[in-house]
């Protein structure tokens, strides 16, 4: 039985490997040139470089739990985890002051990881084609679909498959072949944001920032934060407003590009020689919410990953979550005993109502990093909150280790947050009335640690 994948990327590449595992005859097809041909000429290694064309629209992956989980069961985790940097805790420039470091766990160890995109992409595909049975065609566009035949075309060539998957991203022409069709609806929510890469260079061949922390330039209507990279290089990200003042569309020559980050991120010029080059020459990449239903069509036709729910990366859950879409695939073929036209609706019942949950987290946490991570009363939140996992250990878990340090459903993790809240706000309530004055010294020992 032959599967045919629209989308070399990472779920594509992920799916190719666990549907060799089960025995298909798997084929991946790519509008893109190989991105193994980089500017060296040849594989590009977990710590390796990109070709041009991928020039500052990367924008680092957080791997998390979930991702890594996806990989052990295909044996890749330690492979990828050779070119990762753990990150476990947020570093927070202000205009003025001294950094602040919020640990994401009550222990401080745990961690999120820091990895290229196309290096990760790299790995993938290269443990998908070590698979006998798996082929790649690349710089083959999609540009029709008969979702009851399995017929397609890529510009000029014609090819068929018994399934097709579409695993290209949030713009997916299997999701716009679909569409034409009217076998689905979607619905496409864009930020006023756009997004653009910058980068902080190696210092004197070491890390110019703590390479131990996500990097926050928080400043209410815009931000930009920083991944570290194996190079000991920083790859930043602006997410600024499309239009209106200080924003994408009003900075464009060099005196007023200066101007500005020497005015809002004052720590960023000494930083970043190319700042005025990357800002000019980068694009700016989209952000936005996509939504489509139903995710397949007459059990034979499918959408995975970005394609079926794509979300704004902020709670770093995009490939993560796509790396979650594939186990459950895999899930519900070895359910129904790999008939398709059960397992791919299914499917859908298993993992809709989990993307649409952290669609919503994501845009929350947006906020959260433009906004709130600054306040005082948000750093008081934070530490209350370790206080209280570890006072309850397994009883009272943050929102952000639920989701990125554990394998529990995003659905259940809202619900397990909106309760969790719920009963705090009684307990404090009450703690306040009946004991105000251990409310008052469990405050001052907050604010002291």
């Amino acid at each position: 039985m032959k599967v045919a994948i629209v989308g070399a990327g990472l779920a594509g590449c992920l799916l190719a490997t666990y549907l060799a595992r089960r025995g298909y005859e798997v084929v991946l097809y790519e509008r893109r040139p190989d991105p193994r041909d980089g500017m060296g000429g040849g594989p590009a290694g977990l710590g390796g470089g990109r070709s041009k064309v991928e020039r500052g629209r990367s924008i680092n992956l957080a791997l998390s739990e979930r991702g890594l989980d996806a990989l052990r069961r295909v044996g890749l985790a330690d492979q990828v985890m050779k070119g990762a940097l753990p990150m476990r805790g947020r570093m927070i420039h202000p205009i003025e002051g001294e950094l602040d470091f919020q640990p994401y766990s009550a222990d401080g160890q745990r961690a999120i990881n820091s990895i290229s995109r196309g290096a990760l992409n790299d790995a993938l595909l290269e443990a998908a084609l070590a698979h006998e049975g798996v082929i790649v065609h690349f710089e083959h566009r999609l540009t029709a679909l008969d979702a009851f035949s399995g017929a397609m075309e890529f510009e000029g060539r014609r090819a068929h498959a018994d399934v097709v998957i579409g695993a290209d991203g949030a713009g997916s022409a299997v999701r716009g072949q679909l569409l034409a069709a009217g076998l689905l609806d979607e619905s496409l929510d864009f930020l006023d944001y756009g997004y653009k890469e910058l980068t902080i260079p190696a210092r004197d061949g070491d890390f110019a920032l703590d390479p131990d922390a996500l990097h926050i330039w928080p400043r209410g209507s815009s931000m930009m934060i920083a991944l570290p990279n194996p190079d000991r290089s920083f790859t930043c990200t602006l997410f600024w407003p499309n239009g209106g003042t200080s924003s994408f569309a009003s900075l464009s020559s060099p005196a007023a590009i200066m101007r500005h980050f020497d005015r809002v991120y004052p720590d960023v010029p000494a930083l970043a020689p190319d700042l005025v080059s990357d800002y000019q020459h980068n694009p700016v990449g989209l952000l936005g919410t996509v939504r489509c239903d139903p995710w397949q069509a007459g059990g034979r036709v499918a959408l995975i990953g970005d394609a079926a729910h794509a979300i704004v990366p902020f709670y770093g859950q995009g490939a993560n979550a796509a790396f979650e879409d594939v186990v459950e695939l895999d899930r519900c073929l070895a359910d129904t005993g790999d008939r398709w036209a059960a397992a791919l609706p299914l499917f859908q019942v298993r993992r809709q109502a989990n993307a649409e949950a952290i669609a919503r987290m994501a845009l929350d946490n947006f906020v959260e990093m433009r906004d709130r991570v600054a306040s005082p009363g948000y750093q008081m939140k934070k530490k209350l909150e370790h206080v209280l996992e570890r006072a309850l250990p397994g009883r009272y878990v943050s929102r952000y280790e639920l989701v990125s340090f554990t394998t529990v459903p995003y659905a259940q993790v809202q619900r397990r947050v909106w309760r969790q809240q719920r009963v705090l706000g009684a307990m404090l309530g009450g703690a306040a009335l009946l004991a105000g004055v251990g409310v008052a010294a469990l405050v001052r020992k907050l604010r002291s640690s």
